[in-house]
């Protein structure tokens, strides 16, 4: 099983800078991708960026050139860089596994994804 456990989240005013972290529990090939998602109520949980085993990245349009994904294998943890902050921004923030049986055999014993428990983000205006 990988447990996933954010940090980073609080209060900052519209215009300034937060990183969040994502801890992995274990650094296994079987996963794909990962990422963040944001959920605010009264809307859906939307994809916010993700990076691939393969390193390849994608962003949602409302967060490019502001928002910055990476991993460090070493460290077993996801970031993401978060820039000119707006009050839009404002969410719980999830971090999400993506399993992939496909990859290898011993694959098939994780559960199809993970997610974390969320950490809140607020952008005060």
């Amino acid at each position: 099983q990988v447990h996933l456990v954010e940090s980073g989240g609080g209060l900052v005013q519209a215009g300034g800078s937060l990183r969040l972290s994502c801890a992995v529990s274990e650094d296994t090939i079987c996963i794909s991708a990962l990422g963040w998602y944001r959920q605010t109520p009264g809307k859906a949980r939307e994809l916010v960026a993700v990076v691939t085993a393969f390193d390849i990245i994608n962003y949602s349009d409302s967060v490019k050139g502001r928002f910055t994904i990476s991993r460090d294998h070493a460290k077993n943890t996801l970031y993401l860089q978060m820039n000119s902050l707006k009050a839009e921004d404002t969410g719980v923030y999830y971090c999400h596994a993506d399993i992939r049986p496909d990859i290898a055999a011993t694959c098939f014993g994780y559960d199809m994804d993970y997610w974390g428990k969320g950490t809140l983000v607020t952008v005060s205006s």
